[in-house]
């Protein structure tokens, strides 16, 4: 996962508030149930010392499901605030997380959190017609980043359904002019592929206007393109099945990236591209060496020290000795390796501790190696 959506979190002054809620509001006494809940979040922020300016901005982030619309179809939510009373980050989450968190702490608990957020996927959705597409650029399910109209020609669009001497000149000019707009809707989509580098096209709408645009597709998408028979482009059409179908393929593709993850732990490992156990994993993110860190979860209740920036960390004094630090903090170690992944531009995949080999804590996929990388033995 691209975890620098978490980078505003680490830019900010600690101590934080750290939320991870149920604000689900679907029934009919939702609104008293969703403030309850509230009420209890803030009182356990008040009673860990939170200021009064910190639970005000959890407070009115989470009670914005009782204004309903769009926020109150929404289930879970985490909420990280500064200490200045400043929201740095505001997720939805997949469903409602499984443990509720409420914590006032010097360093945010961001594991739960990456743990219940739905899957980080870049992936574009085409519903296309005759006439043109929608075309829409997102990370996370059914919540655009970006949004394009392709506009086609439409004179003469349908077939003629006529005879005569004009009816074969017709129909072929309307053939003509769905694929003259299919080939404006590839050259589109292929700009839109080249620069976010989406993980799949999901390919919705007219039957006919999928088979010309998918066979348009050039080289550079064809193979992500996924099509699906539900969705249209017409007003008024039902939209739920496109973005089901497209939260569907975020999970296969979120699932796969942990089991691949999972699997380069060995695969690297045996060419020196992997590590594995705290102290090698903290070494390589001094260097910025780490392109995925892999987390397990539970993790172990263990401490990492941590200088004034998230890549002055050590597993002992004497690191902290060796690199200068004067200040030193002890941190838990999944919260500083989370803040030291960002720091450093790597990605972070959270599995099953079941699922890690050797049952270990956390292990690196590794962007280089140099003399002092431990090797395979």
């Amino acid at each position: 996962m691209d975890v620098s959506f978490l980078a505003p979190v680490f830019d900010a002054s600690g101590p934080y508030a750290t939320v991870c809620a149920d604000v689900t509001h679907v029934t009919e006494s939702a609104d008293t149930e969703l403030d309850l809940r509230v009420r209890a979040i803030a009182g356990k922020l008040t009673e860990q010392g939170a200021p009064e300016a910190v639970v005000e901005a959890v407070r009115s982030r989470l009670l914005e499901g009782n204004e309903g619309g769009e926020a109150g179809t929404v289930r879970g939510r985490a909420v990280v605030v500064a200490a200045d009373g400043g929201v740095v980050l505001d997720q939805q989450l997949a469903d409602v997380p499984r443990q509720e968190v409420a914590e006032w702490a010097p360093t945010p608990d961001l594991l739960p959190v990456l743990r219940a957020l739905p899957g980080r996927v870049p992936h574009v959705v085409v519903l296309t017609d005759r006439t043109g597409a929608d075309l829409t650029l997102a990370t996370l399910p059914g919540q655009a980043e970006e949004e394009e109209t392709v506009k086609g020609d439409t004179f003469q669009i349908r077939k003629f359904q006529g005879g005569g001497w004009a009816h074969h000149r017709y129909q072929h000019n309307t053939e003509n002019k769905w694929v003259h707009n299919a080939d404006d809707v590839a050259s589109h989509v292929a700009s839109v592929v080249r620069r976010a580098q989406p993980r799949f096209v999901l390919l919705a709408g007219d039957v006919r206007a999928r088979q010309i645009l998918t066979d348009r597709a050039s080289g550079l998408w064809s193979d992500l393109v996924v099509s699906m028979d539900e969705g249209g482009r017409a007003a008024g059409a039902d939209r739920e099945p496109v973005e089901r179908r497209a939260a569907e393929l975020v999970a296969e593709h979120e699932a796969r990236e942990e089991a691949e993850a999972v699997e380069k732990i060995s695969s690297a490992g045996a060419h020196g591209l992997a590590v594995t156990g705290t102290a090698p994993v903290v070494e390589a993110l001094r260097k910025a060496q780490v392109e995925t860190l892999v987390l397990a979860d539970p993790p172990d209740d263990e401490k990492l020290l941590v200088g004034a920036s998230p890549l002055e960390l050590g597993v002992d004094q004497g690191d902290m000795d060796a690199l200068g630090v004067q200040e030193v903090h002890s941190v838990p170690a999944e919260r500083a390796l989370v803040a030291a992944a960002v720091a450093s531009t790597a990605g972070v995949v959270v599995v099953p501790r079941a699922a890690m080999p050797g049952d270990i804590p956390v292990a690196a996929i590794l962007r280089y190696t140099d003399d002092l990388t431990p090797t395979p033995q």
